[in-house]
């Protein structure tokens, strides 16, 4: 199958500390308003905005790639979590663009996935500007909520105007496009879960099943470090 042939590709990058169900109902959600033929999940190795992880990164992608198991249109690519075993630099999201570009070539539409906080955030990301040329940006947000992006006359909100479309548009190029989409609000938190866990509390449907069972066979999150 050619590149352009290859159909429009979602990528969610995230610490997964652990991954949770949140994450994967945006993950669904996405494809389904962006039109996604096919979602890629992209465990950080050494997340250069937060503090360090609690889990080490072979453990976040594996606990990504056992909740996804199974999963048709659905996939994890280890790149930055390989990245980080050969190097402590940081995983800045232009690299790992940069990286999928070289993957899937010129043509294919990639669409970065952004939580609507992250997005307003945006300028303090490295070459965040680059960002645009290497793939769409679909912001997830509340149902009845716009995206924020400061005053009018910043940098970031005269990208978003000039570059606003919808998921229609997604298809028709490779990059370039912010699309705004809603998704069902979950107030569900890495860090909440791992609260619950340090207390030995129950995360039962607060994370899938493969994930909670990767969890209590290392006891991960109860020791003094995951508090």
């Amino acid at each position: 199958m050619s590149e352009a042939g290859a159909g429009v590709l979602g990528l969610l990058g995230g610490t997964f500390d652990p991954l949770h169900v949140g994450h994967l109902r945006l993950a669904l959600e996405a494809r389904e308003a962006l039109g996604l033929s096919a979602l890629c999940l992209i465990p950080a190795g050494s997340p250069p905005l937060r503090a360090l992880p609690h889990c080490a990164a072979t453990q976040r992608l594996a606990m990504v790639e056992c909740a996804l198991a199974g999963l048709p249109g659905f996939s994890v690519d280890p790149g930055e979590v390989l990245a980080a075993a050969q190097s402590m630099a940081p995983s800045y999201t232009v690299a790992t663009l940069e990286r999928q570009r070289r993957q899937h070539g010129a043509r294919r539409p990639l669409v970065l996935l952004l939580g609507a906080d992250a997005f307003a955030r945006l300028e303090s990301w490295q070459r965040w500007r680059e960002l645009f040329g290497l793939a769409h940006i679909a912001v997830a947000t509340r149902p009845g909520h716009d995206i924020k992006v400061g005053a009018g006359d910043t940098a970031l909100a005269a990208e978003f105007a000039a570059r606003r479309g919808i998921a229609a548009d997604l298809a028709a190029a490779p990059a370039g496009r912010i699309v705004p989409f809603a998704i069902t609000a979950l107030e569900i938190s890495a860090t909440a879960i791992r609260e619950r866990l340090a207390r030995g509390l129950s995360v039962r449907y607060l994370v899938p099943d493969p994930v909670l069972d990767y969890i209590e066979s290392r006891q991960l999150y109860r020791t003094p470090h995951g508090h």
